[in-house]
C-alpha cells in the first residue's frame, strides 16, 4: 500500500473521531446548560413546596439550593461515561422532581 494512501486513511479516521469527540462535548455542554437548568428549576420548585417552613423562607431556600444543584448537574454531565448517560441522569432526575412537585400542588 502506498504511503500517501495510508496517510489519507489515517487522516480520515482522525477527522471522524475528532468530529465524534466534538459532538460528544457539544451534547454534554447542552446537557449541562439546558438539562442543568431544568434540574435546578425542578429542585427549587420541589423544595419550595416540600420544606416545612414559611413560604418565603422555603422559596428562598429552594432557590439557593437550586444554584448549588445546577453546578452539580454540570459536573455530572462531564463525569458521566457517555453523553447519553448524562442526558438520562439529568433529565430523569429533573422529570422525577417535577412530577413530585406537581403532585404536591405546584402549578408549573
Amino acid at each position: 500500500m502506498p504511503q500517501a494512501l495510508r496517510m489519507s486513511r489515517r487522516a480520515g479516521a482522525t477527522a471522524a473521531s475528532m468530529a465524534a469527540y466534538r459532538l460528544g462535548v457539544l451534547s454534554r455542554s447542552l446537557a449541562a446548560l439546558l438539562g442543568g437548568y431544568a434540574f435546578a428549576a425542578s429542585a427549587s420548585m420541589l423544595l419550595a413546596l416540600a420544606l416545612p417552613m414559611p413560604r418565603a423562607q422555603a422559596t428562598l431556600t429552594g432557590l439557593l439550593a437550586g444554584i448549588a444543584l445546577y453546578a452539580v448537574a454540570a459536573m455530572w454531565a462531564f463525569a458521566a461515561r457517555s453523553a447519553a448517560r448524562a442526558w438520562l441522569g439529568i433529565a430523569g432526575a429533573a422529570a422525577a422532581m417535577w412530577l413530585i412537585a406537581r403532585w404536591l400542588g405546584g402549578a408549573a
